[in-house]
């Protein structure tokens, strides 16, 4: 017996993940469900970076997630510094 309340649960998470899969690039904040609770400590160059979004304000952790020309998605903290400097690279190019 599945609850009305699950069902409604997993057709909201299948639209989250189906709304941020066909975002434009230029979205600059992430839909709610959509939060980092383990961080990359690592660097990523800046030649690889295709994108880089901020996690919703509603997330616990302020994080970016960085999408890269291998196709993945990276979360990095808010707080790295390189990581801000691609965010803000990426708004110069976007104007």
């Amino acid at each position: 017996e599945i609850n009305m309340k699950t069902t409604v649960g997993l057709l909201l998470l299948l639209l989250t993940v189906y709304y941020c899969a066909a975002a434009p690039q230029g979205l600059i904040e992430m839909s709610p469900g959509q939060c980092c609770f383990k961080f990359f400590t690592g660097r990523i160059p800046p030649k690889k970076i295709v994108s880089v979004i901020k996690t919703h304000s509603a997330c616990l952790e302020k994080a970016f997630v960085i999408g890269t020309a291998a196709g993945k998605h990276i979360c990095v903290s808010q707080s790295v510094t390189w990581a801000q400097e691609a965010f803000k690279q990426q708004q110069i190019g976007d104007e």
